[in-house]
């Protein structure tokens, strides 16, 4: 990954510059809260994926400066807007913006950095591309709601999970991805090959992320552990067990996730029942299956040092601890 980072370091700052000049607000408090969640660690995942991907589309502009901070400022509303409906307290090893400045504030930066995304959308001068994001982000709403409807399910499958994480998360990463392609003006056939790469990479990304719920510390993940289970949230590692369990430790784990308060007795009973019915192997190979599957779709692009670039991304994500 160090690799990736070298390679794209002149231009992430360009990013980064750019970000902040488009946090910038006569309204202070927009600042400090864009500001405190957009500097808090992330890895920026999205918008090295546009970069690389225009790389190895050999595109010669500068659009993909902007487009790759309007990514960045889509998902961190995503993240400000999810914080709220979560109750989480922690956000990258943080205090989560809500938790220090309230749910009203979080909520409307929120919808400040999504308006001031589509602002600068427009300057690409791409109906296309102003179509595809602004398509993304209405299923980027919808996978929030269809997880919300799936809250305390314990009927949620692998397919009803997949289509949540597909929708909340690999939308937007396959939309970093295909966006450089449209910016470059590549064919249909390889548009396509790196949206179809995005959703792959992106659906490995929220699979690890569900895994890692569930065993990796706190002071790595930024997060409180089990944060899924308190929230009822239906996810593979669980799916899994919860598929192969007998039918008493059925009735237990249905006792866990409906109840009001998750206590530390009942996170350790999960955690050790996802362990031994294998849950958290069975995600991290269907992860790391994706992640061979992305890969192939770059197959219509000839081999550089992006698309290798690429391929360190990818394995990246499942290789991750945070």
């Amino acid at each position: 990954m160090d690799t990736v980072i070298a390679l794209l370091k002149e231009e992430m700052q360009a990013v980064e510059s750019q970000v902040k000049k488009n946090l910038a607000s006569d309204v202070q408090l927009v600042s400090q809260v864009g500001d405190y969640v957009l500097s808090s660690g992330g890895k920026r995942i999205r918008p090295m994926l546009l970069l690389l991907c225009a790389r190895l589309c050999n595109y010669q502009g500068d659009k993909h400066i902007e487009l790759a901070g309007v990514v960045e400022f889509i998902h961190t509303a995503t993240l400000l807007h999810d914080d709220v409906v979560d109750s989480a307290n922690l956000r990258r090893g943080n205090r989560s913006a809500n938790s220090v400045w309230g749910n009203q504030a979080s909520v409307l930066v929120g919808d400040f950095l999504f308006a001031k995304a589509f602002s600068v959308m427009v300057g690409s001068e791409s109906l296309k591309i102003l179509q595809i994001l602004s398509d993304t982000t209405t299923q980027l709403a919808e996978g929030e709601i269809l997880q919300l409807i799936n809250t305390c399910d314990l009927e949620v499958d692998e397919p009803r999970y997949l289509q949540v994480v597909r929708d909340k998360t690999a939308i937007l990463i396959a939309a970093a991805c295909q966006v450089a392609g449209v910016l470059a003006g590549v064919d249909e056939t390889q548009e396509m090959a790196l949206r179809e790469f995005g959703l792959e990479i992106g659906t490995a990304f929220q699979l690890m992320d569900d895994a890692l719920d569930y065993i990796a510390a706190e002071e790595d993940f930024g997060k409180e552990q089990g944060h899924d289970l308190f929230e009822g949230k239906m996810t593979l590692p669980l799916i899994h067990a919860y598929s192969i369990s007998a039918e008493l430790e059925r009735q237990e784990i249905s006792r866990i996730i409906e109840a009001e308060e998750l206590v530390k007795e009942d996170l350790d009973y999960i955690c050790a029942l996802i362990e031994t019915k294998g849950g958290i192997d069975f995600t991290r190979r269907k992860a790391a299956e994706r992640i061979e599957r992305a890969k192939l779709q770059l197959a219509p692009f000839s081999d550089c040092e992006a698309r290798q670039a690429l391929f360190t991304l990818a394995d990246y994500v499942i290789t991750r601890n945070k």
